[in-house]
């Protein structure tokens, strides 16, 4: 099986060609940017489709991240990824940003908890973890929610967010390490997108926190 992978969840517009059983992929591509993923994208994956023999003939299912991640971002890559799908008649798959930047985590043996977390700004993080504790679904929480929910540690620390957190805990006595700072690797998207059950692991935006915007109930003109 060959899989396309797309990530535009964070600073990062990326795509992949990953062949089930092996290890690198055939073909990738990424571009570290914190805005214009509507227009890199599909030339990005064009130029990655190009170096696939059979192009998009040879492809068996996309996956792309469902966040959490920009609202902007989730969209461009979530629309190409169903547009590819819908083209070429084969399914789509969303795969988590934390479980991806867990990813390469799992790999290694790690003693401990895992947790990968994703500066979102105003003092939180968007946070997962894995471990000898309870473990954490991906949530929103405030730094401080987050670090009391790792535990003793120790902790080894992926993302945006891992030098917050990693800071949190030190202020705790926790042994944390921070093993990168950069988003998902694209690699590790197209990884998880082959193991996903395509009846479960929907293309649906990852909404973790409610929009920013809220409605104006004292505005001058009420509303119906």
């Amino acid at each position: 099986m060959r899989i396309l992978a797309i990530d535009t969840a964070l600073d990062t517009c990326a795509a992949c060609v990953l062949a089930e059983d092996d290890e690198a992929p055939i073909s990738d591509e990424s571009l570290p940017m914190a805005r214009g993923h509507a227009e890199s994208l599909l030339p990005l994956i064009e130029r990655v489709i190009a170096r696939v023999e059979g192009g998009f003939d040879a492809i068996d299912r996309v996956a792309v991240t469902v966040g959490p991640g920009s609202y902007t971002g989730l969209r461009v890559g979530l629309s190409a990824a169903r547009a590819i799908g819908l083209a070429t008649g084969k399914p789509v798959v969303g795969v988590g940003t934390l479980s991806a930047l867990l990813a390469p985590l799992l790999a290694d043996t790690v003693e401990g908890t895992i947790a990968a977390a994703i500066d979102a700004r105003h003092g939180a993080v968007y946070a997962q973890a894995l471990g000898s504790g309870e473990g954490l679904a991906p949530a929103h929480l405030a730094i401080a929610d987050a670090a009391d929910h790792l535990g003793s540690g120790p902790i080894v620390l992926t993302g945006s967010g891992a030098p917050l957190l990693a800071a949190a805990l030190a202020e705790r006595g926790v042994e944390a390490r921070v093993a990168g700072v950069a988003g998902p690797d694209i690699a590790s998207v197209a990884s998880l997108g082959l193991l996903a059950d395509p009846a479960q692991a929907l293309p649906r935006p990852l909404y973790l926190r409610g929009p920013d915007a809220r409605p104006q109930d004292h505005a001058r003109i009420a509303r119906r």
